[in-house]
């Protein structure tokens, strides 16, 4: 019998940026599960407190570093990945995780949105990269999973900003990617369809708060023509970050993983 696969996470430091709620937080738990030690952020205090607070149902206290961090801004990203590297000496991972869309057409999305969203889906992760790359270089190389979505291939009119600022990313990691190389930090993506996160269960709420969410879920497959016929789960799209983060995909960089159940046409 095949003895199962080794990640060759134990002991690694995994630094998750928006690692408080949905994929992140679930990616938390699993980088914990496989031994890694885990350091997590979000601008919200009271969020991250608990995000810290489930996470230490999967690990003791000293595995995890948890402060509060407005991705957006520099001086804070560079404050929190630093001491995370202090906390845990040093970094080998850095996951982006941060997101949100905003919805809506051109004509309707002000200068505060797009900015919102160039700062969040596109400057978060040049400052998140930018702080980590000296301590990625000490340890002789590592992994950057970014965080993407299939709008970045197959775009739709009502979340224009967001599709834009995905696409950028895409080609941002690939270029990376590139540039990294020679110093053996591999750059991936994971681009995701719909996943039963915190967001769209806050839209539930405000769209059909009478509903079930199974039910919800379920409609929600049918109307997006999902071939798999249902919505992914956090959990589904973690399996890939720490895969893309392990000693099993050394050769993989440059790559864009979907998990979407097969949501779209674009190759």
């Amino acid at each position: 019998m095949d003895k199962p696969m080794d990640l060759g996470l134990k002991n690694k430091v995994a630094v998750i940026m928006g690692g408080t709620s949905g994929v992140g937080l679930k990616a938390a738990e699993m980088f914990l599960q496989e031994g890694a030690k885990v350091a997590i952020c979000g601008r919200d205090q009271k969020r991250m407190e608990g995000a810290a607070l489930h996470l230490a149902a999967f690990a003791p206290s000293e595995q995890v570093f948890a402060e509060t961090c407005d991705v957006t801004n520099k001086e804070d990203v560079t404050r929190f990945i630093d001491g995370a590297a202090e906390t845990f000496g040093g970094v080998d991972i850095l996951v982006n995780a941060a997101g949100q869309s905003v919805m809506g057409y051109f004509f309707d999305i002000t200068d505060e949105q797009w900015r919102q969203q160039i700062d969040l889906k596109y400057f978060a992760i040049i400052n998140a990269v930018r702080a980590v790359h000296p301590h990625l270089l000490k340890r002789g190389g590592g992994r950057i999973v970014n965080i993407n979505a299939t709008l970045a291939k197959e775009p739709e009119r009502h979340m224009v900003a967001t599709a834009a600022t995905r696409a950028g990313l895409l080609n941002l990691s690939k270029t990376l990617s590139h540039e990294l190389a020679p110093n053996n930090i591999l750059v991936n993506s994971v681009s995701l369809g719909l996943i039963a996160t915190d967001q769209w269960e806050r839209r539930r709420m405000k769209n059909a708060p009478d509903m079930d969410p199974t039910e919800y879920y379920n409609d929600l497959a049918q109307k997006r023509n999902i071939p798999l016929g249902r919505v992914g789960q956090p959990e589904e799209v973690a399996s890939v970050i720490l895969f893309l983060a392990s000693e099993q995909a050394s050769y993989v960089s440059g790559s864009t993983i979907e998990v979407a159940g097969a949501l779209g046409k674009a190759l």
